[in-house]
């Protein structure tokens, strides 16, 4: 009887394992490795859940095995290769191949003829940038912050979704990666209000045009003002990101504490492909979100007051 029920246990564990990878999009899971350290102490639910969270230089790919990517210390700098910088590599060629296809297609098009295909979807969604991001928010000038607003929408986009199939991970759940995008809108921001404005217009913004008596006051708050927009786009796009992960991986180890049928039929696997379609739409709208924020940042920062004016009315 104590045969059976090892067995039993051994092949709801395996059915598990095979399980998890689908539903989490992985990161990679080592559940099945997990499950080999019994003899010498089971890891805790926390520690694997972080272990699949956090950026690390080890691609897990269980039940196959895994490997260690190169470490790089250059004048005492680490600049190591990690899992996100891999996905970041890889994000990087799946646009460069999609966006050559594109540029390929429409060079060989007749000018009457409408695109089709990949074509088609590229270019309603360079569209919709253009139109309901760069231009609503920027208004005029918006053209020269178009190539980077595209470039910033797709490649958040493609780091979530890569993030959802398995054996990938979220680089967007780095909260670097995200504060680095976050300080590239911000100095193109910078930029765009030193254009608009001068040093001189710019420098009267910090004070907030009050008298000089109570430029003590308003000067550090302004300038606190500034970098609250990039620390809100790190923190939102970092969060969202990373709670998903933590969700799923969460619902999922319920039935492994419990060991219950029930419950991983019933609860864990209803809920986890719940939250895993939510996350597809979430990666959408945070790169969607990312985006909006940061032509609206840069087109508050460039606008004169007659513009205000005229948009008001």
């Amino acid at each position: 009887m104590k045969r059976v029920n090892a067995m039993r246990s051994g092949i709801q564990s395996r059915v598990f394992a095979l399980l998890i990878p689908f539903l989490l999009g992985v990161q990679g899971l080592t559940f099945a490795a997990s499950e080999g350290h019994g003899g010498h102490g089971e890891e805790k639910a926390g520690d694997i859940i972080m272990h699949h969270i956090l950026d690390t230089r080890v691609m897990d790919f269980e039940p196959f095995g895994s490997f260690t990517l190169p470490s790089i210390v250059i004048g005492g700098f680490d600049i190591s290769i990690t899992k996100h910088v891999v996905i970041m590599w890889l994000a990087s060629a799946i646009l460069l191949l999609i966006f050559g296809m594109v540029g390929k297609r429409y060079r060989s098009m007749k000018a009457t003829e409408a695109p089709s295909g990949m074509a088609n979807t590229m270019e309603a969604l360079v569209e919709f940038i253009r139109l309901d991001v760069a231009k609503s928010n920027i208004g005029e000038g918006y053209e020269r912050h178009l190539p980077y607003l595209l470039t910033v929408f797709v490649f958040i986009l493609m780091l979530n979704l890569l993030g959802l199939v398995p054996y990938g991970a979220t680089a967007t759940s780095n909260i670097n990666v995200t504060l680095t995008l976050a300080v590239f809108t911000f100095f193109i921001t910078q930029v765009a209000a030193l254009k608009s404005h001068g040093v001189k217009g710019y420098l009267q913004h910090l004070t907030a045009g009050t008298h000089w008596s109570l430029w003590i006051i308003m000067i550090p708050i302004e300038v606190i003002g500034l970098f609250t927009k990039p620390f809100a786009l790190t923190v939102r796009l970092f969060a969202n990101m990373t709670a998903g992960h933590i969700v799923i991986l969460s619902l999922i180890f319920i039935s492994f504490i419990l060991k219950s049928y029930i419950v991983a039929m019933f609860v864990s696997v209803p809920f986890s492909i719940f939250i895993y379609l939510l996350e597809i739409f979430v990666a959408f709208l945070q790169a969607f979100i990312f985006t909006m924020l940061s032509a609206l940042f840069i087109g508050l920062a460039s606008a004169h007051e007659g513009h205000e004016g005229e948009a008001a009315h």
